[in-house]
């Protein structure tokens, strides 16, 4: 109960700012060509590298107010590596391929118009053999406390104890 009016009286004072700083100063909508954005180096930590020298760059397109997500273009040259996924995170392939080893052995090939989702706190091994370009979406999981608590409110709100989509 004590959460609840917590909660409540702050949704309350943010309603009395100005709408910019409700917002957190960032634009409610932010837009532009994935091709045009502007990439910078991203080394691939060399003690990740399996083979070839993969060269990556990534562009940020956007970050919610509350830093929580984002969404990135990255792209990456010919090469072999593994690779740590500290955030959940959610791939659109625009163009090339890549060949993709989870944790448990499965291979999937992802290539121009594939979605893949990556759990956060896992490895994968990255097999690119030209060149791959992603859009990313990125989301830093709840600490389990917290996201103990999200699934049981769903779970509630559920007839079939399901889910949303269940």
């Amino acid at each position: 109960m004590a959460l609840k009016l917590l909660l409540v009286s702050m949704s309350g004072a943010l309603a009395t700012l100005p709408k910019e700083q409700q917002l957190g100063e960032k634009p409610p909508v932010v837009a532009a060509n994935s091709g045009m954005l502007a990439l910078r180096p991203a080394p691939i930590n060399p003690d990740w590298i399996i083979r070839g020298t993969p060269v990556a760059r990534v562009g940020d397109h956007s970050t919610s107010t509350d830093e929580a997500s984002s969404t990135a273009v990255w792209d990456c040259t010919a090469g072999e590596f593994r690779w740590y996924f500290g955030w959940d995170e959610t791939v659109v392939i625009q163009e090339g391929e890549v060949h993709v080893t989870a944790e448990d052995g499965s291979e999937r090939v992802l290539k121009a118009g594939d979605i893949a989702y990556f759990r956060g706190g896992t490895w994968a091994t990255w097999r690119i053999d030209n060149y791959v370009r992603k859009i990313a979406f990125l989301r830093k999981p709840f600490p389990e406390p917290l996201a103990t608590l999200y699934r049981i409110r769903n779970a509630l709100r559920s007839p079939s104890g399901r889910g949303f989509f269940g």
